[in-house]
């Protein structure tokens, strides 16, 4: 049985080594811990997933989106991870959508996504540019990718999303 869960202290060596095991490098742990540090980290949606060993683990943050007037706060679903030997099993989808779950009842209306498009897509994630918002850098426009957990949320928001520091430490 898989418990999805917010992450306590004395689960950031697992997920750390959840995230090198995964992406077979450091950037995305290093990614984890500078954000837990950082200003837009929300503790409720750090979660992992626990069956007796942590074996996945997301991280929903604070990004904005800047628009010609101001900044808007979104979220970026970054990073995300399971271990090899526990990957398709459901894990991933589950700690999707108890992410999005609960970031839509601490009131948040988005969340961005750089990442596959053949697994994000089924939790209602579209193309970014469909919805007028563009990432700070170039890459293939199905793999940068939103979520209105607050349908129409984006209809009078046009911009460019805009990463914390945090980020620089993903090369």
């Amino acid at each position: 049985m898989i418990e999805i869960r917010a992450e306590q202290k004395e689960d950031h060596v697992a997920i750390g080594n959840i995230h090198s095991l995964a992406f077979k490098g450091e950037n995305e742990a290093r990614l984890v811990n500078k954000i837990r540090e950082s200003e837009f980290f929300v503790p409720q949606l750090s979660l992992v997933a626990d069956s007796d060993e942590i074996v996945g683990h997301i991280l929903l943050s604070v990004v904005h989106i800047q628009t010609e007037e101001s900044l808007i706060p979104t979220l970026a679903l970054a990073p995300m991870a399971v271990l090899p030997h526990c990957q398709n099993q459901n894990i991933g989808s589950k700690l999707v959508e108890e992410a999005l779950r609960r970031a839509g009842k601490l009131g948040f209306s988005h969340v961005v996504v750089l990442g596959h498009p053949g697994f994000y897509p089924r939790f209602g994630f579209v193309s970014a540019m469909t919805k007028g918002i563009k990432p700070p850098f170039p890459v293939l426009e199905e793999v940068f990718m939103v979520h209105e957990m607050k349908k129409g949320s984006l209809n009078h928001i046009k911009g460019t999303v805009v990463y914390p520091p945090a980020f620089n430490a993903v090369t």
